[in-house]
């Protein structure tokens, strides 16, 4: 998989958002690019991922984009989609990506799931003692249970000093409410001064709009197999 990058700024925080469980990394991502005005930098690009994109408000939603925010230097990796048996290289091109732009930290934003009903809270993973001094001290707790899959888990798996944040999600796909508050804690970790509250009326508009785009990227799928089948 290959990296392409219009620009490299140096020393930012990455945060990186692939599609798990309700979406939740996924739409909080979308919020910050929208919120903060970021630019699109790059992608990455591999001929193996099937050619799939999305348009959001007037925008072009690539499988895989890099993002810029110059403003607190910080670079967002977002996901449309994770293709099954990639989550191994893909977390491998994320840590090249932090390497390549000699990152401070990497930030992995997810939804983990839980059987509660009540408001979604948010955990942390990491083996940095001096990150897990600060996740604290804005009210995270380490998570104690749970199941992680896919590209989070890969790069748990190979860079556990990394920040790990995960959002309690119970819903059906997706979840802006998980989503909303891994806004809310990204804004009092990075101190990015983002009034998340009005946020979570944009993210149901959003989850709306994924929902139909996963939808419809299914109906292609089948219909594309049906005719082969004849």
């Amino acid at each position: 998989m290959e990296i392409e990058l219009k620009e490299k700024p140096q020393k930012p925080v990455v945060i990186q958002a692939f599609p798990g469980v309700g979406m939740a990394g996924t739409i909080a991502a979308e919020f910050l690019i929208d919120h903060l005005k970021a630019k699109q930098i790059g992608r990455f690009y591999s001929e193996n991922v099937p050619p799939i994109i999305a348009v959001h408000h007037g925008r072009i939603i690539e499988p895989f984009s890099i993002f810029y925010d110059k403003t607190h230097n910080i670079v967002l990796v977002s996901a449309l989609e994770t293709i099954p048996g990639m989550e191994w290289e893909l977390g491998k091109t994320v840590l090249k990506l932090c390497s390549t732009l000699k990152a401070r930290e990497l930030i992995s934003i997810e939804g983990v799931e839980s059987p509660s009903t009540s408001e979604p809270k948010t955990f942390y993973l990491t083996k940095d003692a001096k990150k897990e001094k600060k996740l604290e001290s804005i009210g995270l707790k380490k998570l104690d249970e749970g199941v992680i899959l896919g590209v989070a888990a890969s790069l748990l798996l190979k860079s556990p000093e990394e920040t790990y944040i995960f959002a309690e999600t119970h819903s059906e796909l997706p979840d802006s409410r998980a989503a909303a508050k891994i806004i809310e804690t990204l804004d009092k970790y990075l101190k990015l001064k983002v009034d998340y509250r009005p946020l979570v009326n944009k993210a149901e508009v959003f989850e709306k709009k994924l929902k139909e785009l996963l939808s419809m990227a299914a109906q292609q799928t089948k219909d594309k197999k049906e005719s082969y089948l004849g």
